[in-house]
């Protein structure tokens, strides 16, 4: 089960794991560009650890060979950096997340690459709607299925589709935890949340059919069954006694 940050020093502690999540992650999504190998976002990430003396929270997670997980178009969640050159058209999530001093942060942002079609522009504008509509419902007292409702109307109404088979989660010590947090949901159920809690909020959102497979060549990378784009946008954040923290804001955000 999840253990919650009980007092400010474990909570600056996450705080600490987030904004460096959330700094690494900017600057992958800031590189992103044409030409570009998905290993050379993962170099981003590597090397990032390795000035900071900090650990990428993905590599060697369960066997997880990259320092992020960089999808592309199709590819829902656990794409595996390598040779796959980012082209014009393409839309590409960098899923990031660090340790340091035992805590975690995990983020993720889907840029656009030189996209002109607008179905896949309104795509990923949604997809962001979507994760500030699940974070806005967040807060003491309100249950995990009013949360995903929250997600699931944005994404249904615009006509999208919302991926069932994998869903956000606790994070705190490991990356990781309990509670389970869905993109979709029942108001009024599931579990209730309550300060301390530390949770990360990602719609996964489809143009497409929302059914996925896992790629079997890698038994990791999560596709589309019907090919069509998808996009992922996260936020770890803290359920406060008055609402939430989002932790994975960029540090000079106002």
């Amino acid at each position: 089960m999840k253990v919650d940050i009980k007092d400010k020093a474990q909570l600056d502690r996450m705080r600490v794991a987030c904004r460096m999540s959330a700094e690494v992650r900017d600057l992958c999504a800031a590189a992103v560009a044409p030409g570009m190998r998905t290993a050379d976002i993962d170099a981003i990430v590597r090397d990032y650890c390795m000035r900071n003396k900090v650990r990428a929270s993905f590599f060697g997670y369960e066997g997880f060979p990259g320092y992020l997980c960089v999808s592309v178009n199709d590819e829902v969640i656990h794409g595996i950096p390598g040779n796959r050159m980012i082209m014009p058209g393409d839309i590409v999530s960098c899923d990031v997340g660090i340790n340091t001093k035992g805590y975690n942060g995990d983020t993720s942002r889907t840029v656009m690459v030189g996209v002109s079609d607008p179905e896949v522009v309104r795509l990923v504008e949604t997809t962001k709607k979507c994760l500030a509509a699940g974070i806005a419902a967040c807060g003491p007292g309100v249950h995990l299925g009013d949360v995903g409702y929250a997600i699931q109307k944005v994404a249904e109404d615009a006509g999208f589709g919302v991926v069932r088979d994998w869903i956000g989660h606790g994070v705190g010590r490991t990356v990781h935890e309990d509670p389970e947090v869905p993109n979709y949901g029942k108001p009024g159920t599931k579990l209730v949340l309550r300060p301390g809690m530390t949770i990360a909020i990602e719609p996964m959102i489809t143009l497409g059919n929302q059914k996925t497979y896992v790629d079997k060549s890698n038994g990791w990378t999560v596709i589309t069954c019907d090919h069509r784009y998808a996009a992922h946008f996260e936020h770890t954040v803290a359920i406060t006694d008055d609402g939430c923290e989002i932790l994975t804001l960029p540090a000079d955000y106002p």
